[in-house]
């Protein structure tokens, strides 16, 4: 069947390319001290800071989703080809490279939220939620012995669940893909002599007699 298309890597792919686009103005993640005076905007494609109203970048942090917009890309555009072409030779080398690639941006992404609440937590004995919103007292060591409390809000934004729909879409690919290759496997052709090919007794028995 040449017109075999997987319908779920093709959804997943085209879901990895918008949301490509969508990160870049929307963040996944959002953390927001105060009245809006300090907001952190995050996602593996595009990280920015605002602090009253004058936003920021970390070289570092560009740098890395740099990598991570290049290897979405990539995966997108490998599971597009294999949905298109899912029974080529090089088709299931392209599903393998690319159907993994939203599901790891959500999982690093994650983790390293944990981590980095926590490593503030550690040294500014700051709780920043990573969900939710808290009311924090500010060290006094920032503060120089005052008493000073925050409010801060996090959230995780639509564009992280798209994300995550993303991710399904392609590991239900994965799982499909093992469908197509049976349905694709030509049937397997019997040894047997069939009835019209088989030599008939009346003419087993002339040949006998002719010998």
């Amino acid at each position: 069947m040449q017109g075999k298309i997987n319908w779920f890597g093709l959804a997943g792919s085209i879901a990895i390319i918008v949301l490509i686009i969508i990160s870049l103005f929307v963040p996944w993640w959002q953390l927001t001290v105060g009245d809006d005076l300090v907001k952190a905007n995050a996602s593996p494609l595009y990280t920015n800071f605002n602090f009253a109203g004058d936003s920021f970048t970390i070289p570092l942090i560009w740098a890395l989703n740099i990598g991570s917009i290049i290897s979405l890309t990539a995966g997108g555009i490998a599971i597009m080809i294999y949905s298109i072409k899912p029974t080529q030779s090089y088709s299931k080398r392209l599903l393998g490279f690319g159907y993994r690639k939203p599901l790891y941006s959500i999982l690093f992404f994650v983790i390293g939220l944990i981590v980095i609440t926590m490593l503030v937590k550690s040294i500014f004995s700051l709780d920043v939620p990573l969900l939710g919103s808290a009311e924090t007292t500010l060290p006094q060591s920032m503060t120089q012995g005052a008493t000073v409390s925050v409010f801060m809000s996090a959230a995780f934004m639509w564009p992280f669940w798209l994300a995550t729909v993303a991710a399904g879409l392609c590991i239900a690919a994965r799982f499909y893909h093992g469908k197509i290759a049976v349905a694709e496997q030509p049937p397997a052709q019997s040894s047997a002599l069939s009835p019209s090919t088989a030599p008939s007794p009346t003419r087993a028995s002339d040949q006998k007699q002719r010998t």
